[in-house]
């Protein structure tokens, strides 16, 4: 493990040996559809290190959500979407919180010191913000507002039991607000196809303003039709889970973009 603060002589943050914040998958599409995922990536910034934790943390759920870039990716490509995704872990800058919450840089997370993360100045933190998030929170801003955009969703996943061993049922789940009517639509279809599923609506999270960014301001705000998907992580490991959960998907996202 090694922890750097240090920036480059140019004050920014990301260098160009690091990665774009932002990946977008069929840009040209005008599929109504746009797939969002903003825990894809698990890079750390080269002027940060490793933040101080083990490639174990980094790859563990902390540092993104497991299985997500891959379903969201093949998701894309079966159904030709737009997907816009993005590169680093959310250890460095959460891009589904308010970038002013405790959380979007947290010190610890899910038990785990944060070294990396702990006295992080004004000045970093808006580094953070303005090199990562601004740019990817622009970029789902824009692709939302096509006009052949008629719908969001986003693709997450999460573990599929707490730190005390409670054990969450749920195979898939979709977190929503104001709008209950695209969730339970989505419900339904995977019911139709995949009827021995569990599924979670509003769990194992719920949404606030405070800890939440893609429902309230990116769905909520667009006025556009729009969920968060959570697939179990276990579910979702490796590449025939991700494969057999894009086939699902994509025949109920399908079957969603036929009815806009």
């Amino acid at each position: 493990m090694s922890l750097h603060t240090s920036v480059g002589e140019s004050g920014r943050l990301l260098s160009p040996l690091d990665p774009d914040p932002v990946t977008i998958i069929n840009g040209d599409s005008t599929l109504p559809v746009l797939l969002v995922c903003e825990h894809a990536g698990k890079t750390v910034p080269q002027a940060l290190g490793d933040l101080g934790l083990s490639a174990d943390a980094l790859n563990a759920h902390i540092g993104w959500d497991i299985g997500a870039a891959g379903v969201t990716r093949l998701l894309a490509d079966r159904i030709g979407a737009t997907a816009v995704m993005q590169s680093y872990s959310r250890l460095v800058i959460d891009c589904n919180r308010p970038p002013e919450a405790p959380d979007a840089m947290p010190e610890v997370s899910d038990g785990v010191p944060v070294p990396g993360n702990r006295g992080v100045t004004q000045e970093g933190r808006a580094m953070r913000r303005r090199e990562i998030f601004d740019p990817f929170n622009a970029a789902v801003k824009e692709l939302r507002s096509q006009p052949h955009c008629r719908a969001i969703l986003s693709i997450h996943s999460f573990n599929p039991q707490l730190r005390d061993g409670v054990k969450r049922p749920w195979e898939i789940s979709f977190l929503y607000r104001k709008d209950t009517a695209t969730s339970e639509r989505l419900r339904q279809l995977v019911l139709e196809n995949a009827p021995n599923l569990t599924i979670g609506m509003n769990e194992p999270y719920q949404i606030d303003d405070e800890s939440d960014w893609f429902v309230p301001r990116h769905g909520e705000e667009s006025g556009l039709p729009h969920s968060l998907i959570e697939i179990r992580n276990d579910l979702i490991a490796d590449a025939g889970g991700q494969a057999e959960w894009a086939k699902l998907m994509a025949a109920v996202v399908h079957r969603f973009v036929t009815e806009l």
